[in-house]
């Protein structure tokens, strides 16, 4: 083919090629995925482990995002075996994997509306957003690291509270508010020093069922 031939036949291929799949209905495409998913999973078993780059799937194209994956929690206690993971951080080698409730979030940064600011691999956005049921999620961090704002983006999750070496901060729908300082005398088990979350969240902090 002469050159604006090719062109134009490579202008009307894409066209066909993009439109044939934009006409597979999403059970196609979910049945597509995941045969294509299993032939990676059992040809290329290093990808579970590797920095794997990907590109954002549009008009129907193969969805690789479910290779991004979440953290699973274990349990762990006084004489569960260690095992040292990514920047030698210890994990439990063999415990049971449960569902967390609570979390408690460390942060690099923080910003006024709750927005952590993590080493940017997306590991506990991507696990949030895989769990049914969302647990309390407490970012951990100093005053030293407040920002203004950390440029959030779609996929970033703010926290549901912040505790910082001040006190307590309150994620509210016009940003974080600050609770104030640890209150003297003993809190209930469950409830935060100062708000005693337990009351103000039940579903997540109270064991009374009330």
């Amino acid at each position: 083919m002469k050159p604006e031939e090719l062109t134009s036949w490579r202008k009307g291929e894409r066209a066909r090629l993009i439109a044939a799949r934009e006409a597979l209905d999403a059970a196609t495409l979910e049945r597509l995925r995941l045969s294509i998913d299993a032939h990676l999973e059992r040809s290329f078993p290093g990808l579970a482990t590797a920095k794997l780059a990907f590109c954002w799937p549009i008009r129907g194209e193969y969805d690789a995002r479910p290779f991004a994956q979440p953290l699973v929690f274990r349990e762990w206690h006084p004489g569960v075996t260690l095992a040292s993971g990514p920047l030698g951080i210890p994990y439990p080698l063999s415990s049971e994997p449960v569902v967390p409730s609570a979390m408690l979030l460390p942060m690099i940064g923080w910003d006024e509306a709750g927005y952590r600011l993590g080493y940017g691999a997306g590991f506990f956005d991507r696990t949030l957003a895989s769990l049914t049921k969302r647990p309390a999620v407490i970012g951990v961090s100093y005053e030293l690291a407040r920002m203004h704002s950390i440029q959030p983006q779609g996929w970033d999750i703010p926290m549901d509270w912040v505790v910082t070496e001040r006190g307590v901060y309150r994620r509210d729908p016009q940003g974080l508010v600050f609770l104030g300082e640890a209150a003297p005398g003993e809190p209930s088990a469950l409830a935060s020093p100062v708000c005693y979350a337990d009351e103000i969240a039940p579903e997540y902090f109270d064991e009374r069922k009330s």
